[in-house]
């Protein structure tokens, strides 16, 4: 009898004992977690600062030290993984509370080491074979090897980035705290950006090598777009020239004027129901109009046919250019003297090209001599190597970006490749992540007005009824800056002497805006008048389409209403248009319910 106390008080030592040890354990595995976590957050940070440094570098061009940067990237975010991966970190993600944040935590580790080493790593391993100086010609020609052996490499980055991608959108972020929340937020937007980049970058490294003739001699024409006087496709084709290239080596062949190209009786190719609709048959007859279609593959098509039929030679690719791009690639050449005795600068190429050359050579014959000089003066100075690459990709970039710089292939493998792209020139394109609208300009004045046009494109949207559609608003603001006395003070080249029905020193405008293919529209108002547009379809784009006429200083304001799919309420709109002479950006539009239209 008296051994059972001894052995009741034996069993609650050891359940004390057990109790205290489990006690222990749960601390010890705490402290070990909340260490654990703490490390694994400087790893982050750490990798986060190796992002950011070697972005610089790549920027300036610095490939030894981003090789460098990237190895350290690695390492930490090799470490971060290691440090939320173990079995108690496991354990742990299944507790309440702190469950869901440390899930997260180790799929964020995760991600940021598959990147670090499928994606950084590929590609520094080439970084100092694909310095920025590789695209920079030697004698005239481009070394294509560094960009054909880095087309593996650049494959297998762009993969990755697009499953870390994806494995960042599934992170569940229902239940963790507001810090963590927002680091899985930041590593989407940066994975977004990363990813679209890459698919860029991957593009170019696939078709560069193909498209500057490293299988074969090509030949491409060179339209040399005039936004002094305005079509959807950013201007008339000024001047047109072909653009030889063989393994590298490019050179500026045959050259033309407009003037050669006689206006054919009937469209050169067939052309849509929806293109002579909008823009008329004139669009596949005269090779100043292929760019009335804002669709670059067309105008790109027409004015092949239209160079065959001339020359009898036909191309295998079509690349657009405008002066306000030339004027970005004079800031990585510097000056050019051309034979005129006239010094083209990045400050005064668009006045020189696009205004003060009427003046000083009013004979069109002429003025085409001078557009030909400018043009070639500034091609040999960039097959000569006389530019900073860096400067030169970055003048390119900025052109492909504002819809000045536009590039076809006859090629069906290349076009599909560069079909979505922006330098492809397609029609505005909605995803999920925004409802893009288009806003397109087509001069009908019949001169060189539009050097006085100024454009400002608003878009918003407001969800204002019960079945959660949102109603989409696009304002366009035009305004005519030319002299008051433009009439008598610019040439009749410019004004047109009234030849097309506008009175000189009049600006006539045909406003089109293509709505994205969910779009129905509502209304429209000009000025706070209720308009009547021309409402049509461009493929599976709802269009309206105004028509503007301003005299000197004035302005005129569009509106236009659209009605979005119920799904769509919280989607962001956005808006390209056609590239003029000073270049807009697309604002914000603050519009209510309760007068939705001014």
């Amino acid at each position: 009898m008296s051994d059972a106390p001894t052995s009741r008080r034996a069993q609650r030592r050891w359940v004390l004992w057990g109790v205290l040890f489990i006690v222990l354990l749960v601390i010890a595995a705490v402290a070990w977690v909340t260490i654990r976590g703490a490390l694994a957050k400087q790893d982050l940070e750490s990798s986060v600062a190796h992002v950011e440094t070697l972005r610089s570098q790549l920027a300036k061009g610095n490939t030894a030290a981003a090789q460098r940067t990237a190895a350290k990237l690695e390492a930490s975010a090799a470490d971060a993984r290691a440090k939320t991966s173990d079995p108690v970190w496991a354990a742990f993600e299944h507790t309440p509370f702190i469950g869901g944040n440390l899930r997260a935590v180790r799929q964020v580790s995760a991600i940021v080491d598959d990147v670090a080493t499928d994606a950084v790593r590929p590609v520094a391993g080439v970084l100092g074979d694909v310095d920025v100086d590789a695209f920079k010609p030697d004698g005239g020609k481009i070394d294509l090897q560094p960009l054909v052996a880095a087309q593996p490499a650049v494959a297998k980055a762009t993969t990755a980035l697009g499953k870390a991608t994806r494995a960042a959108d599934q992170i569940d972020t229902g239940d963790t705290v507001s810090a963590v929340t927002d680091a899985v937020n930041q590593l989407r937007a940066s994975l977004a950006s990363a990813s679209k980049q890459a698919a860029v970058a991957d593009k170019v490294v696939q078709l560069a090598p193909a498209m500057l003739g490293d299988g074969g001699a090509k030949q491409y024409l060179v339209l040399f777009q005039n936004n002094a006087e305005l079509r959807a496709g950013g201007g008339i084709p000024g001047a047109v020239a072909l653009l030889d290239v063989e393994d590298g080596a490019i050179s500026l062949g045959q050259q033309a004027s407009t003037s050669d190209f006689p206006q054919a009786d009937d469209p050169v190719l067939p052309l849509t129901t929806d293109t002579q609709g909008l823009y008329g048959s004139i669009t596949g007859e005269f090779i100043q109009d292929v760019t009335l279609t804002p669709r670059f593959d067309t105008s790109a098509k027409l004015a092949r046919e239209m160079w065959k039929r001339q020359f009898g030679e036909r191309v295998d690719g079509v690349l657009s250019i405008d002066p306000v791009t030339l004027g970005y690639i004079l800031k990585a050449t510097g000056p050019v003297d051309l034979p005129t005795g006239d010094r083209l600068t990045s400050d005064n190429a668009v006045q020189l090209l696009l205004s003060d050359a009427y003046a000083k050579y009013p004979d069109p014959a002429v003025q085409d001599l001078f557009f030909a000089s400018a043009a070639s003066a500034v091609f040999t100075k960039v097959s000569e190597g006389g530019f900073d690459p860096k400067g030169f990709i970055a003048a390119l970039t900025t052109g492909v970006d504002e819809g000045r710089v536009k590039l076809w292939s006859a090629d069906k493998s290349e076009q599909s490749e560069l079909t979505g792209t922006a330098i492809a020139g397609g029609l505005p394109t909605s995803d999920s992540s925004s409802q893009q609208f288009g806003v397109y300009l087509n001069d009908a004045t019949g001169a060189k007005m539009d050097y006085y046009l100024d454009k400002t494109v608003s878009v918003g949207s407001e969800v204002c009824r019960k079945d959660g559609r949102p109603t989409w608003t696009v304002e366009v603001r035009l305004k005519s800056t030319a002299p008051a006395d433009a009439a008598t003070s610019l040439p009749d080249y410019v004004t047109g002497a009234g030849a097309f029905g506008v009175a000189p020193g009049v600006v006539r405008t045909n406003v089109a805006v293509y709505a994205p293919s969910s779009g129905v529209y509502v209304t429209s108002t000009q000025d706070g008048k209720t308009a009547s547009p021309q409402t049509a379809m461009d493929s599976d784009h709802p269009v309206a389409q105004f028509q503007t006429t301003l005299s000197p200083g004035k302005s005129t304001t569009i509106r236009v209403q659209y009605l979005g799919a119920a799904d769509q309420g919280r989607t962001p709109v956005d808006a390209v248009s056609t590239p003029g002479v000073h270049q807009s950006v697309t604002q914000p539009l603050v519009t209510s319910c309760e007068s939705p239209v001014d």
